[in-house]
């Protein structure tokens, strides 16, 4: 039989997709994300762990939807007595960021709350601001909310008419919101000469039709000279953390030549199917877990093209996704080529049957094709090992659980724990660490108001990855994109302890604080001990008696000191001094760097790459 193209089967994928997208057209629509990083994430996390009311954000899957966000910030206005200062001013940082949500239908809601409705109210059908206005059938009067804020002076008339977005527009059925991206920090590492900078500059622009389409897409260009053992680690593995394609960058202002210049893009367009199952396409990245890393799938990657569906119904949350990855990074010698492509399919299913408790159980799947996806796990409800076997093919399939409990309105104990290979009587009955017992597990620990401090949250996060988790024996479908990790930024082979600090005393202030222990066995030249999931298992050194930290003992400490200055909505200065200390068997390998610096940055988060 005569197989079809590639280009032919793509499309046909592609035309599967859009015919989707088209058909969901029909039915009313969710809006964009918050990008991941955003202090949003930390102030609804702390609110659902303070209040114990129901949220409509199942918190492991990031990035959290806008909609959602704002509706579960005015769930928490209802509330009297029980925040403070800071707490009601953060809420308010929540409405300024995503008032074109404001106006939420809680009679609709799946949650078992009756709120009021609120419609929008026009002031001015040109300039078409407007207030919230109650239609509470059992409200015997109307009143207004200033929820909805507009800035005391425009820039240029035109430009900031909110506090959060410089330029917008808000029609009925249509609205649009344009914000530029700006990051720029200087500093200075003392393990090197010259000074280390990142400057970054983009444009975010989101919008949303009919209440039925929305659509996000931003685009950013960085030249950037990184710490030394950040440069160290791209040059290791041709990948810089988070980007794709990169270039050299040599500078006679600040007289260097070992720098980076890199552009990057990300976007979506989104819909929703009914009510309670929505579609997106687009091109970027997503987080699965609850802890400072996730050991399902995290954000250190680069960003990578996906169709993503998610089903939230009763007390469940189904999210799939669907992409394409990058099988090698674009600087690994291949010469005028296209680079080889990958794909992964995963979904996680999370239980909610209290509000403050859930179960989740995450498994994805990561395979090589020459000329396709393998179109039977586009099956959203099934079981991938089921499929692997039933093709014939040994992808790589990973299977985990997850859980999370908020209690006493002060803690939230959190875990994930993930399978790759594994017999259980190696593991349990004969236990001499066969190589193929490849399992990660995390556990966790989150206290607000520490001490009864106001704002003063403390997390306590362990890790643990064993030796040759995340790889395949083949050199394509390990668990990766691009050359870089999609779970732990280190790879495999190692134990980690996190300790986290953030103190917000006045509401423009944040101080972060953060200290991470990792004890790893690093690969030698010659022998293949568990940490890097690039190389194929096959050339593992031994089949028994491996055991976490194997190879080249490496103790790694990092910590770290930020404190933040909000001046106006999303514009922040921020200074911060970072520890490295590398402690390895091999003292030639042996270093430690203190790196001070300041950053200025415009609805931008801080940058993910840390080892």
């Amino acid at each position: 039989m005569r197989t079809k193209p590639a280009h032919f089967i793509m499309k046909k994928f592609l035309l599967f997709c859009f015919i989707l997208l088209a058909f969901t057209l029909q039915i009313n629509a969710q809006g964009s994300g918050l990008s991941l990083g955003n202090d949003a994430y930390s102030i609804l996390e702390r609110m659902e762990i303070k209040m114990g009311i129901p949220s409509p954000i199942h918190s492991s899957n990031k990035y959290f939807d806008r909609k959602d966000a704002a509706y579960y910030a005015l769930m928490m206005d209802t509330v009297s007595g029980r925040f403070s200062g800071v707490d009601r001013l953060n809420l308010y940082y929540i409405y300024k960021d995503n008032n074109e949500f404001l106006i939420t239908d809680f009679s609709n809601s799946s949650l078992e709350i009756q709120e009021p409705i609120y419609e929008k109210v026009y002031i001015d059908s040109t300039e078409t601001f407007y207030r919230l206005k109650s239609n509470a059938a059992s409200a015997s009067t109307s009143t207004e909310s200033d929820q909805y804020i507009l800035s005391k002076k425009p820039f240029l008339k035109y430009f900031y008419k909110t506090p959060a977005n410089f330029f917008e527009v808000d029609r009925e059925n249509f609205y649009l919101k344009a914000n530029p991206l700006i990051y720029f920090q200087m500093g200075q590492d003392d393990s090197q000469d010259g000074v280390i900078f990142q400057n970054t500059r983009g444009l975010r622009i989101r919008g949303g039709v009919d209440d039925r389409l929305y659509f996000s897409t931003s685009i950013f260009e960085t030249q950037a000279r990184f710490p030394g053992y950040v440069t160290d680690r791209i040059n290791r593995f041709k990948a810089v953390p988070g980007a794709g394609f990169y270039k050299s960058y040599n500078s006679s202002v600040f007289e260097i030549t070992d720098g980076f210049d890199y552009l990057n893009a990300e976007g979506f367009i989104g819909v929703n199917a009914t009510k309670h199952v929505g579609v997106q396409l687009g091109h970027g990245r997503h987080f699965i877990g609850d802890g400072h890393r996730s050991l399902f799938l995290s954000d250190y990657a680069n960003n990578y093209f996906y169709l993503k569906l998610n089903i939230r119904v009763w007390k469940l949350h189904l999210q799939n996704i669907f992409a394409e990855l990058a099988a090698q990074g674009a600087r690994d010698d291949r010469g005028d080529q296209l680079i080889p492509k990958k794909y992964f399919a995963a979904h996680h299913l999370t239980y909610r049957p209290i509000p403050n408790l859930s179960f989740g159980i995450f498994e994805t799947v990561v395979f090589s094709r020459r000329d396709h996806f393998e179109f039977q796990y586009l099956n959203p409800i099934i079981l991938y090992r089921t499929v692997e076997q039933a093709v014939g093919s040994a992808d790589n399939v990973l299977l985990g659980f997850d859980a999370k409990w908020n209690f006493l309105n002060r803690f939230q104990l959190y875990s994930q724990f993930i399978f790759d290979e594994f017999k259980f009587d190696e593991l349990v009955l004969d236990q001499q660490g066969w190589w193929a017992n490849k399992f990660a597990f995390q556990a966790g620990l989150k206290y607000i108001n520490v001490a009864g401090i106001n704002n003063l949250d403390a997390q306590v996060e362990y890790n643990l990855v064993r030796p040759y988790t995340y790889t395949h024996r083949d050199t394509t479908s390990h668990y990766s994109h691009y050359n870089q990790p999609l779970a732990h930024p280190l790879g495999a082979n190692l134990s980690e302890f996190i300790f986290k600090l953030r103190y917000q005393p006045k509401y423009k202030w944040v101080i972060n604080a953060k200290i991470i222990q990792t004890n790893y066995g690093e690969d030698e030249v010659d022998n293949f001990w568990g940490n890097n999931i690039l190389i194929p298992s096959t050339e593992r050194v031994q089949d028994y008696g491996n055991e976490i930290g194997q190879g080249i003992k490496t103790n790694l400490l990092m910590a770290n000191l930020k404190v933040s200055y909000q001046f106006k909505h999303n514009l922040f200065f921020d200074v911060f001094y970072t520890l490295r200390n590398y402690d390895s068997e091999v003292d030639a390998l042996d270093g430690t760097s203190n790196i001070f610096g300041g950053a200025v940055r415009l609805n931008f988060w801080e940058p993910a790459y840390e080892f």
